[in-house]
This record gives C-alpha cells, structure tokens and sequence, in this order.
C-alpha cells in the first residue's frame, strides 16, 4: 500500500515508518525537519512542510490507499492559555487540511491520532470505546481533534480514530524521562498513586496500525492501549524493581498542581482504558502485560 504519515518522523511515527516499510508498504512521511535521520530506501519519500498551514503537502494526499495522521504539539509543557491554543490548533487546523485534501472519491483510510485522555477523569470505572468524553481540556482536545477527522466520511473516507495510551519504547516518550529518574533514586509515583494508567508498547502500537488498516469493517475509535491497565503505584513499583531501584519519592498531588499548572493535574487523571474493539477483532498483543513490557524494553 501506498501510507502517508503526517508527523511520520517523531517518536511514533518514526518508528511507525521504519515498520511499515519493513513489510513491504511504501511511505510517504512529512514533518518539520529539513533532513531527518529516516531510512534512505526507495520506497520512502520524505517531505518537509508545516502541516498547519495547507500548501504543495495536500496534493500528495490522493496518490495513497492509506492516510495516518500523528501531528500535534506535545502537551508536556506548562499550560499557559497560549500553549493550550497551540496544542489545540497544531491538531485542529492539520486535520481540516488533511480532510480538504483528500480525494472526492473517497476509497482512502484515514487513521487519526487521539489519546484516551478523551475520557477525562473516570476513577476505577472500565473504559471502553463507547465510553462517554470527559470534559477537562485533554478531552476537549480529543472530542474537537476527532470530530475533524469525522469529516472525513462525508468524502467517503474510512475513519478510524486511534486514541493511545501512554506509548512505551526505548530511548524516547515516557520511559526517556521515567528512567533516568528512577536510576538516579528520584522515581515514585504521582499523587497517591491509585489512578489508572493506560499504556501500550511501541511494537503492539505499530503492529496495531497495521491490523485496522488491513481489516476494512474497523471503524470509528479505537483504544490503542495493552488489555492489562495499572495502577500508577504499580508502575512506579514494577520500574523500580526491573532497574534495581526503590520507588520510594512520592512526587505529592499538590507539588504537581504548583510547579505543573493544569497538566500536573491530568496526570493524577484516571483511565482505565481497554481495548475493547481491538480484542473483539481477534489482534494479539505481544506485550499484553507490564512486567513482560518492560522487560523487553529496558534488556534491548
């Protein structure tokens, strides 16, 4: 198949371009970079273009079966009202230009980036992909970022809507910061620990692009999550033990809602998110588990 990736440079989307390839799919990748480190194949093209701004990228749209959708601005940073615009608009306005450029004809996948911070706060209860939205600011982000992509079915286009869980892989995302932090005696876990945390590991993650792609009746959202959530003090606890460190330094709700503003406190949020849609479809998880998870990830 012919795969776009907007975004396709990043830490999903690089990793997500080099397997793709590697099973044969041609791919197209566009990001900021002017020269990305990105394999040098002829099946891979590579184009440099700010997405939210619509330009000579859109015209690229209709030459592929497959269309995956990963830009955004990363919301680890303090959430100023600016910064929020900007990790809004970054998804916003990229998706609409996506979706304008799209073929009339339709035939096309698109699959769309979301997270399952769509579903807000929601303690110990099961979350699903018929779950209802949340409604602090991650969730206003997922319910106007999909609802975007939406618009994608009126020109005929198969929309999937991959809402992920935190990714875990080697040397970049979550475990590039949690790790060090642990290995220099300073990890725990966040508040009190108790809340839920929705993970998946980068080879599931590709591997799980893969499968929706390749199974047309799959549509709508899509928890791109492992089918065993955890607690975070469980994380915390199950890291430590895997790099030979205590988790013994809590970092408190209240330190993170003042040195964090509004993101500290979308940390101590609760998913328990599953992959419902995913399980019902027959995918298998390599990884389907922590422990197993961050084995692989810290031996490698």
């Amino acid at each position: 198949m012919n795969i776009l990736i907007t975004g396709g440079t990043g830490f999903v989307g690089g990793r997500l371009t080099r397997h793709l390839l590697a099973r044969g799919h041609s791919v197209t990748a566009i990001g900021r970079r002017a020269r990305p480190a990105m394999p040098d194949e002829p099946n891979f093209r590579y184009v440099a273009a700010d997405t939210t701004h619509g330009g000579h990228w859109q015209s690229l749209l209709p030459e592929h079966q497959v269309i995956i959708n990963l830009a955004g601005k990363s919301i680890f940073t303090r959430w100023t009202e600016r910064a929020k615009q900007d990790i809004m608009k970054s998804r916003i306005l990229t998706t609409r230009h996506i979706v304008e450029g799209l073929a009339p004809a339709g035939g096309v996948t698109l699959c769309n980036a979301s997270a399952v911070g769509y579903y807000g706060d929601c303690g110990d209860v099961i979350v699903t992909e018929d779950s209802p939205p949340g409604n602090d600011f991650l969730a206003q982000v997922g319910i106007a970022w999909e609802r975007e992509a939406a618009r994608a079915a009126e020109k005929g286009a198969r929309v999937v809507l991959t809402r992920f869980g935190i990714v875990l892989d080697k040397g970049g995302g979550a475990m590039a910061k949690m790790t060090p932090a642990f290995r220099s005696f300073l990890g725990g876990p966040l508040g009190s620990g108790v809340q839920w945390f929705p993970w998946i590991h980068m080879a599931d993650l590709v591997a799980a692009f893969e499968f929706v792609i390749a199974n047309e009746s799959i549509t709508g959202p899509v928890n791109f999550c492992a089918p065993e959530p955890v607690r975070n003090a469980d994380l915390t606890r199950i890291l430590a033990e895997k790099v030979s460190r205590p988790a013994w330094l809590p970092a408190p709700a209240f330190m993170l809602r003042l040195v964090m503003g509004e993101l500290g406190q979308s940390l101590l949020n609760s998913q328990r998110a599953v992959p419902a849609k995913l399980t019902a479809h027959g995918f298998h998880f390599d990884y389907p588990d922590l422990t197993s998870a961050l084995d692989q990830i810290i031996a490698s």
